[in-house]
């Protein structure tokens, strides 16, 4: 029997209206915010572990970077270091600071204060980098850091008459060799970025992705069934008949006869109706996704319903309702490309599975 006679009368058979036709030609979803907003959005914490996932691109000679952010930091919320010897050795700090208002001067100058201090205690050396990362830096911090030599003598004025408690509990002699490192301590090394930049260069790390997903491209119309077969159709076809002809025996054994039949009829539009979605599905995932996206979405239901397949039914009928039925309340592999996957889908890769044979319905094909 040629499964594929016949099956211009199936689709052109009065019916129940298509599933397909309901859905909107093109799922429509909320726009992405951009990562500059899902920063700002961010509390301390996560800023400090974006940094940490930033700064590694900014130098291929750190040997290592370490988030070392909470009480008792001395200042310093991510390290790099340059040489094995970490903070005694060359070392750069990134001092991060997420704030509702943008970054100003007086809070950086605290925190030179208590890296000066964390300095002149033995906690580790002056790094040859101090830099200042923030959502928005304000005005009165870059007007600082762009006069490094004023800056510096007006730091040294200030330092004098603070009450900073982490200068002030240090002691006379500590806290003259905290004026004496301020000194000697080149105002260059404070710096700010930007924050467009830091986006650009974590970019190029593998936590990019993670962080900022590509917004989802809407999936077009779904493929409506051919009127002509295609060759490709042919053996899940197959196997819904010889469904059909073990269920009705004399009633539904060809494409024609189940085309008129009152239940094999719908039933057979439908399933065809799905096989095309989950064309539409794979079609879609291949112009718009990296390769492998529907493969796991096949995977996944696969392994869903292997075992309800393999299982013993009375009928072939009831093995696909089975199936079927289990495809549709799997549970799939959360990717952004798993958004797009509809019920009429999940059975169409069903008879996906059914055309390469993967899944058969009946007892004596190889279930």
């Amino acid at each position: 029997m040629d499964p594929s006679q016949g099956l211009q009368a199936v689709v052109g058979q009065a019916g129940p209206p298509s599933l397909i036709l309901n859905y909107p030609t093109a799922m429509q979803f909320p726009a992405m915010p951009s990562p500059e907003k899902i920063v700002f959005g961010y509390d301390p914490n996560e800023f400090e572990k974006f940094v940490e996932e930033w700064v590694p691109a900014l130098d291929d000679l750190y040997v290592q970077v370490v988030r070392q952010g909470g009480a008792g930091d001395h200042g310093i919320d991510v390290a790099a270091f340059l040489t094995p010897q970490g903070l005694e050795g060359p070392w750069h700090n990134y001092q991060c600071k997420r704030y509702k208002g943008t970054l100003a001067w007086s809070t950086a100058a605290g925190e030179i204060r208590k890296m000066l201090a964390g300095v002149v205690t033995g906690e580790f050396t002056v790094p040859e980098r101090y830099v200042f990362v923030a959502p928005s830096i304000g005005p009165s911090l870059h007007q600082a850091l762009q006069r490094p030599v004023s800056t510096r003598k007006n730091f040294m004025e200030a330092l004098r008459e603070t009450t900073d408690k982490v200068i002030t509990d240090l002691g006379p002699r500590l806290r003259r060799e905290v004026e004496e490192l301020a000194a000697d301590t080149p105002f260059e090394i404070f710096q700010t970025v930007n924050m467009k930049q830091m986006l650009e260069q974590h970019k190029t790390t593998d936590f990019w992705v993670k962080r900022f997903p590509p917004e989802s491209p809407p999936r077009p119309a779904v493929m409506e069934p051919p009127e002509q077969p295609e060759p490709r159709e042919a053996r899940y076809v197959q196997q819904l008949i010889q469904v059909y002809t073990e269920r009705w025996p004399s009633a539904a054994t060809t494409v024609p006869q189940a085309a008129q039949h009152p239940t094999a009829g719908p039933h057979l539009r439908h399933q065809r109706e799905a096989f095309f979605s989950a064309e539409s599905l794979r079609r879609f995932g291949e112009e718009a996704y990296p390769p492998g996206h529907f493969e796991a979405i096949v995977k996944d239901i696969y392994d869903a319903v292997i075992n309800v397949a393999r299982d013993d039914h009375p009928t072939g009928w009831r093995r696909l309702q089975a199936v079927t039925s289990q495809a549709i309340s799997a549970g799939l592999t959360q990717t952004i490309f798993a958004q797009h996957v509809r019920p009429l889908d999940r059975t169409g890769v069903c008879h996906h599975l059914a055309n390469e044979d993967e899944l058969t319905w009946c007892e004596g094909e190889g279930t």
